[in-house]
């Protein structure tokens, strides 16, 4: 039980410790920007494509897989298009954040509700060594995430403290589905499949509309590419060492 409940918080608690670096950043000019937003996203499609999208297959089949990843893609849509008018002065806690910004951390936020509940499923069925690799695993990847959430909030002069407390909230709501997933991991366990589509599904929407086309902003195209590139093969070799 001491083993599960610290492998969920930490996991969950990766997304924080990976925007701590955001402190540091005085100043982020639009070519770092650029590659720091492509190193992202090639972390993230990695991410995406050969963790996500066959953990799901492999424990479900490709009508599960294409449902769930058409949804994901589909609330993101939704969500993107009813944000368009969005004035998030409205709501005190997002003040100055744009609607572009809003949607990537609501897009991170519901990718992570499936993976803590597969965290918790993996902990409540009583194998704590494979809990313990998948929230390991799941820590890794939600740091950098973490880290994109903090560079997109420091860049529009929000507080470095408030874009931290911000990161830190998305992946905190892994603590939740992973306690239900722990707690009813007999019934729950089919569910798994479904979160871990949707979730690729959206993160595939912001990268291609959000992530790759921003970061082909800035005049020198190449190095965000060359960027991307390396994230991908960053995060590849997390999965081969990790699973």
């Amino acid at each position: 039980m001491a083993g599960a409940f610290w492998g969920i918080i930490i996991s969950a608690l990766a997304t924080g410790l990976g925007a701590i670096p955001i402190l540091f950043l005085n100043n982020v000019s639009s070519r770092l920007k650029s590659l720091l937003l492509g190193y992202a996203s090639g972390i993230m499609m990695a991410a995406t494509t050969f963790s996500l999208i066959p953990e799901s297959l492999h424990s479900s089949n490709l009508w599960v897989l294409s449902l769930g990843m058409l949804l994901g893609t589909f609330i993101l849509n939704v969500i993107n298009s009813k944000t368009d008018n969005l004035d998030t002065d409205d709501f005190r806690f997002l003040s100055g954040i744009d609607r572009k910004t809003f949607v990537i951390i609501t897009a991170i936020t519901l990718h992570n509700l499936p993976e803590g509940l597969s965290v918790g499923v993996s902990y409540g069925t009583g194998q704590d060594e494979l809990g313990g690799i998948i929230a390991f695993a799941i820590g890794l990847q939600n740091a950098p995430e973490g880290f994109l959430v903090g560079l997109y909030l420091i860049h529009q002069k929000i507080s470095k403290v408030k874009a931290l407390i911000i990161a830190t909230l998305t992946g905190a709501v892994e603590i939740i589905t992973a306690a239900i997933g722990y707690f009813l991991a007999s019934e729950v366990n089919g569910l798994v499949p479904y979160g871990l589509s949707f979730a690729a599904g959206a993160m595939l929407f912001v990268i291609y509309k959000e992530l790759i086309p921003e970061s082909q902003e800035d005049d020198h195209v190449k190095f965000p590419t060359y960027s991307f590139v390396l994230g991908l093969i960053s995060m590849l070799y997390l999965i081969s060492q990790f699973g």
